[in-house]
């Protein structure tokens, strides 16, 4: 709270300032009377409308209004508190710590006529700061602060902001989170006061994208801006501002469908984190099914998480990005027809070719080729119907199949499967269905044979995919082969990954020989 005695005090210039009652905070809409009451009243909007009572009238007057229908309420001025300045609230947040706590909270204080020269990082996260105080002060006193936190305090304007960090050179990372600021008159006026700033975080500050834009150009050589939980809704493009921009996080926005298509022009993006925006599309029309598009040229990482993401053409989509490598998926509505959330990420690797990480796990070769040989297996009668043939000079897919699966072609060329391949195998029952194979190592005479029951449909990729599990060796360094009992003198080569057991007529009680590099 603020220094004793400040709570009765107000300003001159009341209304649009900020004031806290009770810890919540508001924004004064009005000072004065409010008939047939005595006194001085404050008609005030709170930051959280349930704190409210109604919108700004009272018997029938309209004193002031409010974004929310039950947002405003009138208090005694005695309730409220104006806050206090920037130095003030440094003072009382740093000044009673001893020497040796501050030590290890930002690196060496020194103490010398209430001078914090070596401070790098504040944080007056919740403490009531409105303003920036005595002009000049804060560059003899707070000279070197780097990063700064004012999220949560009783700013009610960028001037002030400005006033504040115009006098801090070294300033490259500031926190403004949970405040109310009116947009400045002249944004280009204040780029000065932020000239070095490269992360702005803004998260629940209720500002639309076009305020974003509005002030950007304050921000000439930001890299890294943070709007979650705002009333973003349609994005436009930010035409000659952010063009510095590497990192952007719009999560927790009710962003418009499609718009997200604005923010491809960032020429340095290479961070985009979308989650919980209410996604069900993104599409890039600019291009052909097979191409990568020009749009987001740098984008590498891409986080869509909890989301409404229902259809697997966008998964193809994103494969049109040229530098993606990692994508966080979680919580979408992305389903296969065996339900198995495995099958559902075995899929995104499949499409999206360039992938090296997914929801945060590495994608091995080994993962990707068992992905890929599975998708071909999986969509292979489909594929065909659709006018596919192993041989490409009779290969015709229609252009719905291609643009649903824009890497599936480039597959039958990787792997070059033949057309049983790309057939389901028929179920039987399990019964007869179960094949028990022992497992050997002719190289490796210390392991011991394991013994397995797999099905005769299993295919050979998911054989050596067992393997790698058991003997945590690469699946591309395996090879198989199996004698029979019927002709122990001969072995038969396990080539092709896509056939399965019952193809090489393996029989129950056969013996699959291992080997690898």
């Amino acid at each position: 709270m603020g220094t004793s005695g400040m709570e009765a005090e107000m300003p001159a210039n009341a209304v649009g300032r900020r004031v806290s009652c009770k810890g919540e905070h508001a924004t004064v809409r009005y000072v004065g009377p409010v008939p047939p009451t005595a006194g001085l009243w404050l008609g005030v909007e709170w930051d959280n409308p349930d704190r409210g009572k109604h919108d700004g009238s009272h018997e029938g007057t309209q004193y002031f209004t409010c974004s929310h229908p039950k947002g405003g309420s009138f208090i005694h001025l005695p309730k409220a508190s104006f806050g206090v300045d920037f130095l003030t609230a440094v003072a009382e947040v740093y000044q009673g710590l001893e020497e040796e706590s501050m030590c290890e909270l930002v690196e060496v204080v020194l103490f010398k006529d209430r001078s914090f020269e070596s401070l790098l990082s504040a944080s007056l996260r919740g403490k009531e700061v409105n303003g920036p105080g005595v002009d000049g002060k804060i560059r003899k006193t707070t000279p070197n602060i780097t990063e700064l936190d004012l999220s949560k305090t009783l700013m009610s304007c960028w001037e002030d902001v400005a006033a504040i960090t115009q006098q801090m050179d070294n300033l490259e990372e500031l926190i403004l989170s949970d405040n109310r600021l009116r947009l400045p008159a002249e944004p280009s006026a204040h780029c000065q006061a932020f000239c070095n700033l490269k992360v702005l975080v803004l998260n629940s500050c209720d500002l639309t994208w076009r305020q974003i834009l509005t002030c950007a150009s304050m921000w000439p050589q930001l890299e890294d801006l943070c709007l979650n939980g705002n009333n973003l809704t349609e994005l436009q493009r930010p035409d000659g501002v952010l063009l510095s921009l590497k990192s952007l996080s719009l999560c927790r926005n009710p962003l418009k469908q499609g718009s997200v298509t604005s923010l491809a022009y960032l020429p340095r993006l290479e961070t985009l984190k979308l989650t919980d925006t209410g996604l069900s599309v993104i599409q890039f029309d600019d291009i052909p099914p097979e191409s990568k598009t020009a749009l987001f040229p740098q984008l590498t990482y891409l986080y869509l998480d909890k989301n409404n993401i229902s259809e697997w053409f966008v998964v193809d989509e994103l494969d049109k990005l040229p530098s993606l490598v990692q994508l966080t998926c979680r919580r979408n509505k992305l389903v296969t027809s065996d339900g198995n959330p495995k099958s559902t990420d075995k899929l995104i690797i499949a499409k999206v070719g360039q992938l090296i990480s997914l929801n945060g796990g590495q994608i091995l070769p080994e993962d990707r080729s068992m992905a890929e040989l599975d998708y071909i297996k999986r969509f292979g009668e489909e594929w065909m119907k659709a006018g596919g043939h192993p041989d490409p000079q009779q290969s015709h897919p229609s252009p719905h199949f291609t643009c649903q699966h824009r890497r599936y072609q480039s597959l039958i060329d990787k792997y070059a499967p033949e057309e049983g391949e790309l057939k389901k195998a028929k179920s039987f029952a399990l019964k007869n269905e179960l094949l028990k194979i022992t497992f050997v190592f002719p190289d490796n005479a210390d392991r011991k044979p394991i013994e397995k029951k797999l099905p005769a449909s299993m295919v050979v990729h998911k054989v050596k995919g067992l393997l790698h599990r058991l003997l945590k060796i690469p699946v591309a360094e395996l090879q198989l082969t199996y004698t029979s009992a019927k002709t122990l003198s001969r072995e038969f080569e396990i080539d092709g990954d896509l056939k399965t057991l019952q193809f090489y007529a393996i029989e129950d009680g056969d013996k699959v020989l291992v080997r690898w590099a």
